[in-house]
């Protein structure tokens, strides 16, 4: 199957075309959260490539979280946008897995075992995080979690990799069976594995789809001049509209 990749889950954003699971065609950019501006450009060139070769997208893949809000939200309307266009399916991927991919192409499990513990940085000691086995399978589920200690981490070699794994390097020191790889991201390149036996979302079930946030979102103050935070909001909920028809229901043309 051809798949159109998308991934924008961390500060990375990239887009990849797939074929049975193979890349043949991608765009990565590392320059921070521009994903706004350069995820439309890569799928633009991608379907292009594509085009040009005579093939067809057949299915969007998305890197459905759990990551950055806003990342998450970019990636998931250009993918809905393209699935609609070209009237195809989506196809949710979990981030982490993706992770667990991207390792496994540096560092191959040889051993059943080893365990994966991929890491999404989620601020300050918080990450989001999983562990599976060298199938894939998932030992403990995703969460997001505040790493003090390895008590909640299984027996055995477990390595650990993710831009959340660094910062979690010194607590976890202690730990013998740890080892750590560094410079895995989430790549779209990544994805086809994955999609390929993903399943695959139509109609309405596209419409309602959302990412996979696993946190609730908190908008932190705005520091824009006249957008801050109003000590004595002048309204306490939404302001009525004032009716001048002269009855409380208005006038029969006001209505229509």
């Amino acid at each position: 199957m051809t798949i159109l990749c998308i991934e924008t889950s961390t500060q990375v954003c990239s887009a990849a075309v797939t074929i049975g699971g193979v890349p043949v065609a991608e765009r990565v950019c590392r320059d921070g959260a521009n994903h706004a501006q350069m995820l439309p450009v890569f799928v633009e060139e991608l379907l292009a490539e594509v085009k040009a070769k005579g093939l067809r997208i057949e299915a969007v893949a998305l890197s459905e979280g759990p990551g950055s809000y806003t990342g998450l939200r970019i990636g998931t309307s250009t993918a809905k946008g393209i699935c609609y266009g070209l009237d195809v399916p989506l196809i949710p991927v979990q981030t982490l897995q993706v992770l667990c991919v991207a390792a496994a192409s540096v560092q191959p499990v040889e051993h059943t075992d080893v365990y994966l513990c991929p890491m999404i940085d989620a601020r300050r000691m918080e990450v989001y995080t999983a562990v599976y086995d060298g199938d894939l399978q998932e030992v403990s589920p995703v969460q997001a979690k505040v790493v003090e200690d390895g008590a909640w981490l299984p027996e055995g070699e477990v390595l650990y990799f993710g831009d959340g794994a660094a910062k979690c390097q010194e607590v976890l020191k202690e730990v013998d069976s740890a080892r750590f790889i560094g410079g895995i991201v989430p790549e779209a390149k990544y994805m086809g594995v994955l999609a390929e036996r993903g399943k695959a979302l139509s109609g309405k079930e596209i419409a309602y789809y959302e990412p996979f946030y696993l946190k609730e979102f908190v908008a932190a103050p705005s520091h824009v001049k006249g957008l801050e935070t109003h000590p004595n909001p002048p309204y306490k909920s939404t302001p009525k509209i004032q009716d001048f028809s002269g009855t409380p229901q208005g006038r029969e043309s006001d209505r229509r």
